[in-house]
């Protein structure tokens, strides 16, 4: 299961997905980095950028562990103030997250570590069924959904056999 760092998503995967592994959004976890970044750089977008991708990197190959323990080092150096608040705020998120963020593992086993391409499917699905002066029942709706989903798999030969000479990409 991949969820972003919502309080409610973990606790609704604990509850219902007792055995799934859980995987914070990778896309999530970097911008959490930034956000450190521009705490210690402000708006050097050259320093940011130079400070961000070896933890990046990091991050995604090789182990969480490793760029939390970056982060408790650069917390220890700076002076009490608005940055180490922030700083703070973020190292307190990968620690509550870091049993989440085994990425290298997801990966070698085929799995996304990101969840752009859900995301994406569930945007052309609105995009498709909340366009505006569109209502719909929820029975129509989920028959929509229904129809789409057929359609963009290319089943849609399973609803309409005798339909199988059609081209799809004339309609």
């Amino acid at each position: 299961m991949i969820g972003d760092g919502a309080v409610w998503i973990w606790r609704l995967a604990d509850d219902r997905f007792k055995d799934a592994r859980q995987r914070l959004d990778f896309y999530h976890a970097i911008q959490h980095l930034a956000a450190v970044g521009r705490a210690l750089f402000g708006e050097d977008q050259t320093k940011l950028k130079s400070w961000l991708k070896p933890l990046v990197r990091q991050l995604k190959n090789q182990s969480a562990v490793k760029v939390v323990d970056q982060l408790e080092d650069i917390l220890t150096q700076l002076p009490k103030g608005e940055s180490a608040q922030a700083v703070e705020k973020e190292l307190n998120y990968f620690r509550e997250h870091q049993q989440r963020m085994d990425y290298r593992a997801g990966q070698r086993r085929g799995e996304p570590i990101g969840s752009g391409a859900i995301e994406s499917t569930c945007r052309q699905a609105q995009c498709r069924f909340k366009r505006p002066g569109q209502y719909w029942t929820p029975a129509g709706d989920e028959a929509l959904l229904c129809l789409e989903t057929f359609w963009r798999n290319g089943r849609w030969h399973l609803l309409f056999p005798h339909n199988r000479q059609s081209d799809p990409s004339k309609n």
